[in-house]
């Protein structure tokens, strides 16, 4: 029935309908997780967006450009800036203070910048399911399948860090599906000027690692250490591995050598 649509028309059905599908999985997940194991299981967040990063973002960025040396200086400059901005929020929440309960929620913080990270990742995303689309209706298809089924762990990843973060669940919800439109933009802008928008795929992909990067590593993890017992470690370990398994095997199933 697709193949039937518009050439712009199988292209908002893909985006729309692939958001939708992935969102309503991570959200059913997500929904059905008991508050007090939040702080354990964003160990799988953690493992879902540094497998995003280093599984399947980072090897499809040094294989398909031709300066890896300008995608490696956008990731620092990324993390950089995410740092810049996590200080400007905290010198928001601070009110003064210098100090900040190290046992309280972000403030959000750690959630924005994950939002924000994620729509340049969903933006880039509808920038490849339009490239695919225009080329061809069947590659259109499996492409966009293939990106449902990877956002899925890491929408999941997304909605543990947005309610360890102090979103809400309808909030955290309503984030995601924000971010999600992200991708319809990404289609809209690529049907009408691609060969402009390709031209920056890769250093707008090079920002949102850059995200998942900083928000695994300088947010996440650090909380993680504040709880040493060796029962909640060897969750912690084992967490992290599911989420980055989660990943590699989809990427395995999608990406057959």
């Amino acid at each position: 029935m697709i193949d039937t649509l518009p050439p712009y028309g199988m292209i908002l059905v893909a985006c729309l309908g692939g958001s939708a599908l992935s969102l309503a999985i991570a959200a059913t997940v997500a929904f059905r997780m008991r508050r007090g194991w939040i702080s354990t299981v964003i160990s799988y967040a953690v493992g879902a967006l540094l497998g995003a990063v280093f599984l399947d973002i980072l090897p499809h960025l040094f294989e398909e450009t031709k300066s890896p040396g300008r995608i490696a200086a956008f990731i620092l400059c990324g993390i950089l800036v995410f740092f810049v901005l996590e200080k400007l929020l905290l010198w928001r929440h601070a009110h003064g203070d210098e100090e900040v309960d190290a046992h309280a929620h972000d403030h959000g913080r750690s959630g924005w910048m994950i939002v924000v990270g994620d729509s340049f990742h969903n933006f880039t995303d509808g920038v490849i399911i339009a490239s695919a689309f225009l080329a061809d209706t069947r590659l259109g298809v499996v492409t966009a399948l293939a990106i449902i089924a990877h956002e899925i762990p890491q929408e999941i990843g997304d909605f543990l860090v947005l309610l360890h973060s102090g979103f809400g669940r309808r909030l955290a919800l309503a984030m995601n599906a924000l971010s999600g439109l992200a991708t319809l933009v990404g289609a809209t802008i690529a049907y009408f000027a691609l060969s402009t928008v390709k031209h920056w795929v890769p250093e707008i992909l090079a920002i949102a690692a850059a995200s998942m990067i900083y928000v695994a590593v300088a947010d996440l993890i650090p909380g993680l250490h504040r709880r040493t017992a060796l029962r909640e470690t060897v969750m912690q370990v084992a967490f992290i591995a599911l989420g980055v398994g989660s990943i590699w095997i989809i990427h395995a199933l999608l990406h057959p050598e």
